[in-house]
């Protein structure tokens, strides 16, 4: 048997249907309750999409059905998901519906325009001959 032939080798195993996208945008998740009453809205982190699916953050999952809308801030349309995973307060979606490129890449080109990515730590700034002047050293003879 060769290795390309097994099913479960390496390359077949870990391989995604769709791109992943890094993007650090906000975002809320809509439930209607069997009721229909008025829905309820949550906040939540988006960290990655990709066509068929996302993953982001929430502050708690507590109340939180498997199936509920997501909404993007900056695009107008909710998108209808169904849970694969909830680790502690990460969350992993499919999308019912794939979503099409066009709208994937506004959402990834607004994140990259906004600047949207999380802010780099700022370094103290080292300070080499504190109390020097700018305009020079001077000699004490002059």
């Amino acid at each position: 048997m060769s290795i390309g032939a097994d099913p479960r080798s390496a390359a077949g195993l870990y391989e995604r249907k769709w791109e992943r996208f890094t993007v650090n945008r906000q975002g809320m998740l809509m439930t209607v309750g069997f009721d229909l009453a008025a829905p309820k809205m949550r906040s939540c982190k988006l960290v990655d999409i990709s066509q068929g699916g996302a993953s982001f953050n929430v502050t708690t999952t507590i109340g939180l059905p498997l199936h509920y809308y997501l909404s993007i801030v900056g695009v107008t349309s909710r998108i209808g998901c169904a849970e694969v995973y909830r680790n502690d307060n990460r969350i992993g979606v499919q999308f019912i519906k794939e979503i099409d490129e066009e709208m994937l890449h506004t959402i990834v080109r607004a994140d990259y325009f906004t600047g949207a990515t999380p802010p780099k730590p700022k370094k103290d700034e080292r300070r080499y001959m504190v109390g020097v002047e700018k305009t020079g050293i001077r000699s004490a003879f002059t």
